[in-house]
């Protein structure tokens, strides 16, 4: 189906569909209005809260984009925690993710969020929740929710939506006939819109939005088993694998790399590995896959899956304005405005 919503128009097998995308238009547009009116409280924390979400489901780069800018603001010498939803986990929630914490229980992006982040992560499907738990349990003076922009009984103070460059907003039908949460106006009320990538030409963002470009770089393969740096020649042959919201961008950056893609193994995004899921691949043949892919396979992994580091780059233009936008939103905090 994810195929399908990323075509230029709406496709036969997707017209079933257009009542569904219409009643879930519908119920959406109320629950904002119940929070525009009042009818639903917004919680606001006592720090900053900064949303980095998209319109769009999934594959848009926000968990690496969240990475970025927790470095960002540690070299600032701030004390950043991250809310995550924790797609995938069996919980119990709310709760912070620690050293004995598995993708099962708290899902796959806070694991590895907590584990290359270095800082607090709290999960829960209740936003709220969470950041209370987090402020209870950490000190914290800024919150960074991972993929909260729908999420809207958690009060923010700064939004960034990530659009991909490639994708765009598919065939700009709400869900489930596409890929769309939120109509792509959304956008024009979010503080910063990010692309991943160059916005492709056919892709038309709404009037007056000027979006920022961002671009993922590869930093180097490791041994999933022990993190450790390796080489992956040019010319090496290998399976290569991914459980994220668009492949096919991890396919290409492999590619990219002078490695031989022999197969590619396209799983669900969120996909709980089994090691029985390999049972067919040779011992010494090289899997590759991405660090989201490997914190779940790590408990059986074969000497030879390596993982792609990787990371996020910023306009240093967008640096210098958000980190003026959080100290504003930080004072007035502060001053208990």
């Amino acid at each position: 189906m994810v195929a399908w919503w990323y075509r230029r128009k709406l496709v036969f097998p997707l017209w079933g569909l257009i009542p569904l995308s219409g009643l879930f238009t519908v119920l959406a547009a109320l629950r904002r209005l119940m929070y525009s009116l009042r009818l639903k409280r917004h919680w606001h924390a006592p720090v900053p809260v900064v949303v980095v979400g998209n319109v769009t489901v999934g594959g848009t780069g926000k968990t690496p984009t969240v990475l970025a800018l927790i470095e960002h603001l540690k070299r600032q010498g701030m004390r950043p925690g991250i809310v995550s939803r924790g797609y995938g986990g069996l919980g119990p929630f709310p709760a912070m993710v620690g050293a004995t914490s598995t993708a099962k229980l708290c899902g796959d992006e806070p694991l590895m969020l907590a584990r290359l982040s270095g800082v607090p992560v709290a999960v829960g499907p209740k936003r709220v929740n969470a950041a209370k738990l987090l402020l209870e349990k950490a000190e914290v003076d800024v919150i960074i929710a991972d993929d909260g922009l729908q999420h809207y009984a958690l009060g923010r103070d700064i939004e960034i939506g990530i659009v991909d460059g490639e994708r765009g907003f598919g065939n700009n039908w709400r869900l489930p006939a596409g890929p769309l949460r939120e109509s792509a106006r959304r956008l024009k009320k979010v503080n910063w819109v990010l692309t991943n990538g160059p916005l492709a030409p056919e892709h038309k963002l709404p009037a007056d939005v000027e979006p920022q470009e961002i671009k993922l770089i590869p930093l180097g393969w490791h041994q999933v088993s022990d993190n450790s740096n390796i080489e992956v020649p040019d010319g090496e042959t290998a399976l290569v694998i991914a459980g994220i919201g668009n492949p096919q961008r991890f396919f290409s950056m492999v590619r990219d790399q002078g490695i031989l893609v022999s197969e590619t193994r396209v799983y669900p995004d969120h996909y709980d590995y089994k090691a029985s899921d390999f049972y067919n691949v040779s011992n010494e043949y090289p899997v590759l896959m991405t660090e989201k892919d490997a914190v779940k396979v790590r408990a059986f992994a074969r000497p030879h899956w390596y993982y792609l580091k990787v990371a996020m780059t910023f306009p240093e233009t967008f640096l210098t304005a958000f980190s003026e936008r959080l100290e504003e939103v930080s004072e007035l905090k502060k001053r208990g405005n």
